[in-house]
């Protein structure tokens, strides 16, 4: 036998080897899986496209959808997940929200920590920088932050049709993905209180912004117990990224290792969004204990630890010198909440939206700034203090007017 025949056998034995299959896309023994946290939803699929793009599809049972749904598309399907519930974690933050609460720290004093008003003394406000919100519900009509919402100007309100044709109807103001709401009257803050810190107008309340003309884009998809689920934040991130959003804020953690919601940071960065993410709240280490998606530690990626009034962490933030970048003022936030109150939370939740904000600034500073770049400028910008050192990469926190300068060598 000649060479060319022997090439030619081995070109066909790998192709069997690697044709795809209902059972390689989707391993639907993965149910009740250990390996990953997260209650396995059996009727709701994940389905990632060789496109890149995601959809969540449901059926009665993963074999009728293997057979009804997969086989007939299986060429144009890259992966297929069970979607899974995820929670909230340890929401020391939701606790302590109140419109009342005394605080023994000024109002603004991560703003100033961080040194955000020299950034605004120059004129940047982060003008121009669309950031998708992917949390629980906003508060749109709220006085600071109506004027930050980014109006979708292809879609008619209220009108019950999808006049952009996106697929999602009347998504003048953005759009929910909750695609499970609580039977309860309960709404949550604390959507609205990160869309403050990143972006509260200076001239209607108290709240300073960071990035006060950035637009934001809501994209809810946790109810108001606090649960969603994977496959809706995934919708909710490729629905803001294709609206126009630079930076996405995810202030959540507690999610399963899934192959979906890390390929959907993939497809971001492929597409040159930031995604910001809070380190989480048990006081872990996650280089030890990894937690997602803060610990996806992927390009795009700045996973957010807090900082306190005195510029220490507290006992209760999450950590890593790996897998968690730098430190923000997480204690004693005070933000925008539902029906224009304000109200002052804690958490990793409250720091992740002072960077996002922070790559606002530096972008309408420098709008042809790459990710890395503006990344890279966080990064080696922050402030390091003798034995205020933070567990995390940089050993340091935000400082916002460094970073415009490292942006500008």
């Amino acid at each position: 036998m000649d060479v060319r025949a022997l090439w030619f056998l081995l070109a066909i034995a790998l192709t069997a080897c690697t044709q795809k299959t209902t059972s390689s896309v989707f391993d639907s023994e993965s149910l009740g899986s250990s390996s990953c946290s997260g209650q396995a939803l059996s009727n709701r699929f994940i389905v990632q496209w060789e496109s890149g793009e995601f959809t969540v599809e449901t059926a009665p049972n993963a074999t009728l959808f293997k057979s009804k749904f997969i086989a007939p598309n299986l060429q144009n399907i890259r992966k297929v997940e069970y979607d899974r519930v995820v929670h909230l974690e340890n929401t020391r933050d939701q606790n302590l929200a109140t419109s009342t609460a005394i605080s023994l720290a000024p109002d603004s004093w991560g703003q100033d920590m961080v040194e955000a008003e020299a950034l605004w003394n120059k004129g940047f406000y982060g003008q121009n920088v669309l950031i998708g919100v992917i949390d629980s519900f906003v508060d749109v009509n709220n006085a600071q932050l109506a004027s930050r919402i980014q109006v979708n100007e292809n879609e008619i309100p209220n009108n019950g049709l999808d006049d952009d044709g996106n697929n999602y109807v009347d998504d003048y103001l953005g759009h929910s993905f909750i695609s499970n709401p609580s039977q309860s009257n309960t709404v949550s803050d604390h959507g609205s209180h990160v869309t403050g810190i990143i972006a509260a107008d200076h001239d209607a309340g108290p709240i300073k912004g960071i990035a006060p003309k950035a637009k934001i884009i809501p994209a809810p998809f946790i109810d108001g117990k606090n649960g969603g689920s994977i496959g809706d934040a995934i919708l909710a991130m490729q629905y803001a990224s294709a609206r126009g959003a630079r930076i996405i804020n995810a202030s959540w953690g507690g999610a399963p290792c899934m192959t979906s919601l890390r390929n959907a940071f993939v497809e971001l960065n492929n597409r040159g969004v930031l995604v910001v993410v809070a380190a989480g709240n048990e006081g872990i280490d996650l280089d030890y204990s990894p937690d997602f998606p803060a610990a996806f530690n992927l390009p795009n990626q700045i996973t957010v630890a807090a900082a306190n009034v005195k510029d220490y962490m507290p006992s209760w933030s999450n950590r890593g010198f790996s897998l968690v970048h730098l430190a923000a003022p997480g204690v004693e936030i005070l933000s925008t909440l539902t029906n224009n109150r304000v109200g002052h939370m804690d958490g990793t939740s409250m720091a992740a939206p002072f960077v996002s904000g922070a790559a606002a600034l530096l972008w309408s500073a420098q709008p042809t700034a790459s990710l890395a770049e503006i990344k890279n400028a966080l990064l080696r910008s922050v402030d390091v203090t003798r034995y205020h050192e933070y567990k995390v990469q940089t050993l340091g926190r935000l400082n916002i007017s460094k970073a415009l300068q490292e942006l500008q060598k």
